[in-house]
């Protein structure tokens, strides 16, 4: 199944102040397409082009890192554009995801804070997660393109916390980027779209 580079599901514009123009169009074209471009590739040469794109990230991981890192990473990118929304963020939360938050992340400030924290002390390039493993909400970090599908768990929420998703608009303030990124960005709806798929 080839990879295919998707529409970002909003102008470039939509989500400025927050993420520029600028990183979008770098980000997505650029980055994001490299991805894609490279992922194909490698998929093809390993034999695993007609697998899906989650089958080829687990596949991959920790037996083909060059096809593992693209492939994540174009995995990641998908949900990531998904993720944001012009006027996101906040604390209203669709009901059953506040409930789960509260149950399994201890409300939402307190998921506010650790969300926040593991991106920002996740060292170098890598992602912050809310995910679903053993039917219960779970914050983590992993490093580079790593996410929490190799590790038996189904993101719900991430933030890329590259330099690339950031360094434009915030320069090196990385907790800047995630304070708007939680505040102003979240695509609740998505998320709760996440959470009924891997609690089914």
């Amino acid at each position: 199944m080839a990879f295919e580079l998707p529409e970002l599901p909003y102008d470039y514009e939509a989500l400025s102040p927050f993420m520029s123009r600028e990183t979008l169009e770098f980000h997505h074209d650029k980055h994001h397409k490299a991805y894609v471009d490279n992922g194909n590739k490698l998929a093809t040469e390993a034999g695993l082009a007609d697998l899906s794109l989650e089958e080829v990230v687990k596949k991959s991981f920790g037996t083909n890192a060059g096809l593992f890192n693209n492939a994540a990473q174009h995995y990641n990118h998908i949900h990531f554009w998904k993720w944001m929304k012009k006027g996101g963020g906040g604390n209203k939360l669709p009901g059953k995801l506040e409930a789960a938050f509260n149950s399994d992340l201890g409300g939402y400030d307190k998921f506010k804070a650790d969300f926040a924290a593991a991106g920002a002390t996740q060292f170098g390039s890598g992602w912050a997660w809310v995910s679903v493993k053993n039917g219960k909400l779970e914050i983590s970090k992993t490093p580079n393109g790593e996410n929490p599908l190799v590790h038996g768990a189904t993101p719900i929420l991430g933030v890329d916390v590259w330099e690339h998703s950031y360094y434009i608009d915030y320069r090196n303030l990385r907790p800047k980027y995630l304070e708007a990124f939680i505040d102003s960005l979240i695509n609740w709806d998505y998320v709760l779209e996440r959470y009924e798929a891997a609690t089914k």
